[in-house]
């Protein structure tokens, strides 16, 4: 009698412990679902409404630190898992911002490039004559490039990517900047203002001497690594050589 109740003591118990150990199984698996579950609603929430649950303060934190990165080590240095530990987010977190690395590069420098055209043509009209718009050009190409050397220098590098035609071709504010120099340009060759050139040799002419002279400025010095600073008598004695080789 003693050994048979020991017998169905043990049974009990035995049986307690499986189903004991059952349901911590049914509640770990449970627990795992509500994760999953959650993940996936987590997921589509960000997809779909991302755009509520930004950072403004975050966003721009990453845009600078993108920006310094390429600058510096150029495309292939750069990677989502860099920029995310240089602004101590997860990675995560960019992809609520961007689908992925190219996306990323090509919506910052969407943004630098409106921002720089933008500033171009500010007080600018295509119907100045052409020795005082080309001038305008140039204060304001200046401007830009000192205040933001590394925007300038970022732009620099998109422009002579894969990327830099998707970006401008991807609005109208960039066919409309085109449009404006363009009919500056004609009506500068109508009005006998300016010689026939191709484009890239006007370019050379009429923005390099500017450019050379700013790569100076933002290097802080010159050749032979005498000190520089570009000044705006300097502009103005490079830009009436400028105007004297463009004009008939």
């Amino acid at each position: 009698m003693y050994e048979k109740n020991v017998a169905e003591i043990s049974n009990l118990y035995s049986n307690d412990k499986k189903y004991v150990k059952n349901s911590a199984k049914k509640i770990n698996k449970q627990k795992i679902i509500i994760k999953e579950r959650s993940f996936i609603y987590y997921y589509i929430f960000v997809k779909n409404f991302g755009m509520r649950i930004r950072d403004i303060d975050k966003e721009k934190l990453v845009v600078a630190n993108a920006i310094d990165q390429i600058v510096q080590d150029g495309f292939q240095g750069f990677s989502m898992n860099k920029l995310a530990k240089a602004c101590n987010i997860s990675v995560g977190t960019l992809y609520i911002y961007y689908e992925d690395k190219d996306d990323l590069i090509q919506k910052i420098g969407k943004e630098v490039a409106l921002e720089f055209f933008s500033n171009t043509v500010k007080n600018f009209s295509p119907e100045m004559s052409f020795e005082e718009g080309l001038w305008i050009q140039w204060l304001n190409r200046a401007e830009f490039t000192m205040k933001y050397p590394k925007k300038v220098s970022f732009f620099e590098i998109i422009k002579h990517s894969p990327h830099g035609e998707i970006i401008l071709n991807s609005t109208n504010e960039f066919s409309d900047f085109r449009k404006i120099m363009t009919r500056f340009i004609d009506k500068a060759l109508e009005n006998n203002e300016l010689i026939p050139l191709t484009f890239e040799v006007f370019w050379s002419i009429g923005y390099g001497p500017l450019y050379n002279l700013l790569n100076f400025h933002t290097e802080g010095r010159s050749m032979g690594g005498k000190p520089f600073t570009l000044t705006k008598e300097m502009m103005k004695e490079a830009f009436q050589a400028v105007i004297k080789a463009l004009k008939p």
